[in-house]
């Protein structure tokens, strides 16, 4: 198939993999005995909650305590067949994320079943074996994404699984707790429908869980629009702020932030240039030198950007380093000229990835710095200019991952279709470019020198 053969070699290997050691467990597994209309009701349940859009992963849980591995893995399939999924090619999406469930299914009631074969509503003998089929379950799940985040994605092994394992951790051990209930509930006196009713709780979590995502996806588009509005206006920072998002992202996980602060940052990498909407378009495109009243318009930006932001609150945690990006260390910077630790973390984590980006980006004025050079630029004034800190994280993570300058508004959804607790790894990491940028409008920002014809800073 033509959507095959787009994916990387590694992808095409691996994906393949997957869905045949899934249908190798499904073919080979004994059946005999099944409590079919046990599984049944099961798959039922959770093909029924991913169509509302509000999936019940404890019914998952629940199957591997229930039911024989094979009748376990069976249970995911047709649910995760119909479940949403981001991006495309959709149909293999749909079938990897079949495959990586039942396999995740298949060896959690395979461990349940070496651990304990005695009847599942007995506790306290229940609780090793549920345990152990949670952990199985939740390291296979993660095993899986992140290997298709390495094979098809190319994110760099370490960072995918790490943030695969972790990520999903707590979300997984919840819905353990939840499906053990259910298990149990659906073993005893009151059957099937009191193990439903216990499941009803997990399924307005999910869906409250889903209107938070909305509502991220919606903050997204707002950032989206915005920076479409700057790219309107000024063609040269075409791609710029995206990547200068996520430079500021990898460093701010680099230097060991949490994450909702790695994520205010990637929000203040993107948005740093938005004042750029209040600088006349004439400046904006200006070929030749700038006069000093022109430098002095364009030193605006940065105010104009902080104002734009203010009163949206989701982007409060952003606005200090849009303000001060262009402050430098010793002083000589602007709007405010501050220095040293006067100056915003948050601002001096921007700072570097921007002139980053900005010597390494091709632009009609400026040919792209190799990235040796541009990192050699940045230590040189470290500690004048910029923040030793911030250099040095930069460095080991191009050291580590390597770095291509990248257009990312358009970049694909990661290919990790959301498990059973919604979690999508993405790694930090940098893909292969589309194509260059024209550049932001903005000086060498590593020495203060203009390029080429003296743009502007």
């Amino acid at each position: 198939m033509r959507v095959v053969r787009e994916f990387p070699p590694a992808a095409r290997v691996y994906l393949p993999a997957v869905v045949l050691s899934a249908c190798g467990a499904l073919v080979t597994a004994p059946y005999d005995g099944v409590p079919w209309v046990t599984a049944a009701l099961l798959a039922s349940l959770y093909l029924a909650g991913e169509l509302a859009g509000a999936s019940l992963p404890p019914v998952l849980f629940a199957a591997a305590l229930l039911l024989p591995p094979g009748a376990a893995a069976l249970v995911a399939v047709p649910g995760a067949l119909a479940a949403p999924v981001r991006g495309e090619p959709r149909a293999v999406r749909r079938v990897w994320h079949a495959a990586q469930l039942s396999l995740a299914a298949y060896a959690a009631a395979r461990v349940r079943g070496l651990l304990d074969d005695g009847p599942p509503d007995r506790l306290p003998g229940l609780l090793l074996p549920a345990a152990g089929a949670a952990l199985v379950f939740w390291l296979v799940s993660a095993a899986l994404t992140g290997g298709v985040l390495i094979a098809a994605e190319r994110v760099p092994a370490v960072p995918a699984w790490r943030d695969a394992l972790l990520g999903s951790l707590a979300p997984h051990l919840t819905y353990a707790l939840v499906g053990l209930l259910a298990a149990v509930l659906w073993q005893g006196p009151f059957g099937s429908l009191a193990a439903v009713l216990a499941l009803l709780p997990t399924h307005i979590a999910r869906w409250v869980a889903g209107q938070a995502q909305r509502e991220r996806a919606t903050h997204q588009a707002t950032v989206r629009a915005l920076v479409q509005a700057v790219e309107i206006k000024d063609r040269y920072t075409r791609g710029h702020s995206e990547r200068v998002g996520r430079a500021s992202a990898l460093i701010a996980r680099e230097i060991g932030l949490p994450a909702e602060r790695v994520e205010a940052l990637r929000l203040a990498g993107i948005l740093h240039d938005i004042g750029k909407i209040g600088v006349p378009t004439r400046v904006l495109r200006k070929d030749g030198p700038l006069t000093p009243e022109e430098r002095r318009i364009i030193e605006l930006h940065p105010g104009y950007g902080h104002d734009i932001v203010r009163g949206i609150e989701f982007l409060d945690d952003a606005r200090s380093a849009i303000l001060h990006h262009h402050e430098r260390m010793d002083g000589s910077g602007y709007p405010h000229g501050l220095a040293g630790d006067a100056i915003p973390s948050s601002a001096r984590v921007v700072a570097v990835a921007d002139a980053f980006d900005a010597m390494t980006s091709a632009r009609t004025y400026q040919a792209a710095r190799e990235v040796g050079e541009a990192l050699g630029e940045l230590r040189r004034c470290s500690g004048r200019h910029f923040d030793p800190e911030m250099v040095e994280a930069l460095v080991r993570i191009v050291d580590r991952d390597g770095w291509n300058p990248a257009l990312t508004t358009d970049e694909p959804e990661p290919f990790a279709a959301p498990g059973p607790a919604d979690v999508t790894p993405v790694a930090g990491r940098v893909v292969a470019p589309r194509r260059h940028a024209r550049g932001h409008g903005g000086a060498d920002r590593a020495t203060g020198r203009r390029g080429g014809k003296g743009r502007r800073a």
